[in-house]
């Protein structure tokens, strides 16, 4: 079949008072992306020829958000068509689809927008081709009225429409595919003589039916069609988007002890034989290598795990991190900005920041890398091999050479060269006899008698 030309407007200038929110509506994220982005990409995944997002005005993180594509200003939100019109500039001679989208209506499939192309380009050749869904009644969307082919007639908007209309099934998502060459001869004559005194997009399905064109409906899943006007309809959308995310990690070879506990980005990436423990957060930009075993109980954000590499369980790998084949990362161990190395152990109660930890170094529990002066970070460097007592902290600019050995306790400011011993401690001072006379001067200032520990006489 020729390839027809292919543009999208994408509506995003709803302010969204519903969301009580200083954060434009379609800037909330889902799965750690921005819903206008999730748009955005499934658009961008059909290679359109032209894309437009519409904002209204002070909307320039939108803009931001949107770019590279090319966004234009509603100056005053008066309804649907309205704004498809601040898009003319880009459409006004396009001779294609043009598919008709809303910003916050993210979660629509590639899937179902080639079924409505592909309605588009069967005979009859529909000039507009409306997607539809079933939501359960009683609600408030505007109504799909067909003729008695099963042709759309009109699009009734709810509080235009009369007690019958309302109890027709079908109703209207909002998303339409039109005919590039007709679409802005249509908007030009859409009036606002209506209950809300809008500009309604869907009375170019009555202009059309009146210039003889035919109209048809394609049936989409609520699932894909959920409008997001409110924080319990981004909850719920960010549910919709999490089975998903979950679902494709679990068929892709990965093992999710408590699937419902665990949480992805949309950019999460897993390899085969991965296990995740429950209550596991990944944040944009996490890449697992196949056979890594996370315990749970771990947050992770633009980290890499390489392959074989145990973490967790109450792991923390902040943006930076990059943990080494088979290398193992412990309960409350934090590491940031930090390179791990192949075999290398940190297994507990440790922060390694602005780092490199060698191959097969060991750290001790309750190691702390140093890494901030107040005004600047600076680098730690730790040898392959390398053995680091328990509870010491490395004061950086700092290296430990191949090989070398920390002993417990140390707070290290110099360079411990390679294979050498760095401690620096106290010297220990033992007084023999001390408890007694303590305690014999605290009661006598006391004037009387302290009991013993428990169980002692």
């Amino acid at each position: 079949m020729e390839k027809r030309n292919l543009g999208a407007i994408i509506l995003a200038a709803g302010q969204g008072t519903r969301m009580r929110s200083d954060r434009p509506k379609v800037l909330h994220p889902l799965a750690g992306r921005p819903m206008v982005r999730h748009l955005l990409a499934t658009v961008n995944a059909l290679a359109p020829d032209r894309v437009a997002v519409v904002v209204g005005p002070g909307m320039e993180d939108v803009a931001r958000a949107a770019a590279p594509a090319p966004t234009f200003l509603q100056l005053e939100r008066l309804g649907t068509a309205h704004a498809v019109l601040a898009a003319r500039a880009l459409f006004e001679n396009f001779d294609g689809d043009v598919l008709i989208l809303f910003g916050d209506t993210p979660l629509i499939t590639v899937p179902t927008i080639e079924a409505m192309l592909a309605a588009r380009a069967a005979k009859p050749s529909p000039a507009v081709v409306v997607l539809g869904m079933r939501a359960p009644l009683p609600n408030e969307y505007a109504r799909l009225v067909l003729d008695a082919s099963g042709g759309l007639k009109a699009i009734v908007e709810y509080r235009d429409a009369d007690t019958a209309t309302r109890a027709l099934p079908l109703s209207n998502s909002g998303v339409m595919a039109v005919a590039g060459r007709r679409l802005f001869a249509w908007l030009d004559r859409i009036g606002r003589d209506n209950a809300k005194g809008e500009y309604y997009l869907t009375d170019i399905v009555r202009l059309a039916r009146a210039e003889g064109q035919t109209c048809a409906v394609i049936e989409g899943e609520m699932a894909e069609l959920l409008g997001i006007n409110s924080r319990a309809e981004l909850a719920a959308a960010e549910a919709v988007v999490q089975q998903g995310l979950r679902l494709r990690a679990m068929a892709a070879g990965a093992t999710l002890i408590a699937p419902e506990t665990v949480f992805f980005s949309h950019d999460t990436r897993l390899g085969r034989d991965v296990t995740v423990g429950p209550f596991t957060h990944f944040g944009p930009g996490v890449s697992v290598g196949d056979r890594v075993e996370i315990k749970g109980f771990c947050h992770f954000e633009q980290a890499r795990i390489a392959a074989d590499a145990i973490v967790g369980p109450y792991a923390r790998l902040r943006p930076g991190a990059a943990i080494g084949t088979g290398a193992h990362i412990g309960n409350f161990v934090e590491i940031k900005n930090a390179d791990v190395e192949a075999g290398a152990k940190i297994n507990h109660l440790s922060y390694v920041g602005d780092a490199r930890v060698g191959a097969n170094a060991n750290i001790g529990a309750g190691t702390i890398t140093c890494n901030y002066d107040g005004f600047d970070k600076h680098h730690t460097d730790i040898g392959a091999g390398a053995f680091i007592g328990s509870n010491t902290a490395l004061v950086a600019p700092v290296a430990v050479g191949d090989g070398a050995y920390i002993g417990a306790g140390s707070t290290i400011t110099q360079d411990v060269p390679a294979d050498a011993l760095g401690i620096e401690r106290a010297q220990e001072r033992q007084v023999a006899g001390w408890g007694p006379k303590f305690k014999a001067r605290k009661e006598a200032a006391e004037g009387q008698p302290k009991a013993g520990p428990k169980g002692t006489a």
